[in-house]
């Protein structure tokens, strides 16, 4: 499969991240080359990294992301929506995650399993370079894009995570079920586009950047599985109806680098999450 050779910026700022803490050259190689990344590229990029520093050179400092009021803009313990009321069980400002239950209750979540079953294929990311879909090793998970169409359950579920993530029903994409099984994972990653990557044109065009995301578990797994922010040494345990949001762009189009996020490798059982993926604008 193609690796990848080139920095987006929230690798960029990774990697001067980690020569700054002083991390060791392999520590940080092994990283690039579990995302993807081609590793005589990442071996150079280290390496000239590494010189800057010691020649007492500094790349220019990125502008620190500015935090605002958050889109969910739910301060209190309770989110009540117009037929179900989320409870807030952990709540970050900086950057903007929460934990939410009851999202689903359990009858929905596995009415929404069975609507995917059939439809699932094989996970693809984006290519920041050509824009083509394509299966990698980094997401090893199954997936189906739900529709609307005259499905009452995801009109319903469509407009309560609106509610919930305080946006416009128009500005989300499809609802899209994943499915892994043991062993089965999705390496660290950001959820929005790089705009300097050319792959990402075509469908940045279709709504805008994405600018939030909610993460809503169908199943208790057996055993890890968790979505984990390397960033903030957060992991979160999947349970079934509950979810987890975060959101990375702000008002001046900045873009929120610590969202970085994966699934865990399932250790027994299987998972099942559906994902709602949040536009500047409303998607086509």
């Amino acid at each position: 499969m193609e690796k990848y050779t080139h920095l987006p910026d929230e690798w960029d700022r990774w990697l001067d991240a980690s020569v700054e803490k002083d991390c060791r050259p392999d520590d940080i190689l092994a990283a690039m080359v579990a995302a993807n990344y081609d590793s005589a590229f990442a071996e150079q990029a280290i390496a000239a990294r590494f010189a800057q520093r010691a020649a007492g050179e500094r790349r220019p400092a990125a502008e620190p992301y500015r935090y605002g009021t958050p889109r969910i803009c739910h301060q209190g313990n309770l989110i009540r929506t117009s037929d179900r009321d989320v409870r807030v069980l952990v709540r970050l400002n900086e950057p903007v995650v929460a934990v939410l239950d009851n999202v689903l209750s359990a009858e929905e979540c596995d009415a929404v399993i069975a609507l995917a079953r059939d439809k699932l294929a094989p996970s693809a990311t984006l290519s920041p370079a050509t824009g083509k879909n394509q299966v990698r090793e980094t997401r090893t998970s199954s997936g189906a894009f739900l529709p609307e169409a005259d499905s009452a359950l995801l009109r319903r579920l469509n407009r309560r995570i609106a509610e919930i993530t305080n946006s416009p029903v128009e500005n989300g994409e499809a609802l899209h079920v994943l499915h892994y099984g043991v062993g089965a994972e999705y390496r660290p990653h950001p959820d929005y586009f790089e705009p300097a990557s050319p792959g990402f044109a075509a469908t940045l065009r279709r709504g805008g950047q994405r600018v939030a995301t909610l993460i809503i578990y169908l199943n208790d797994v057996e055993d890890a599985g968790d979505t984990v922010f390397p960033q903030l040494g957060l992991s979160v345990v999947p349970k079934k109806g509950a979810a987890v949001y975060f959101e990375y762009m702000n008002e001046d189009g900045q873009l929120d680098a610590a969202t970085l996020h994966g699934g865990a490798p399932v250790g027994a059982g299987e998972k099942w999450v559906a994902t709602k993926w949040v536009r500047q604008d409303v998607f086509r």
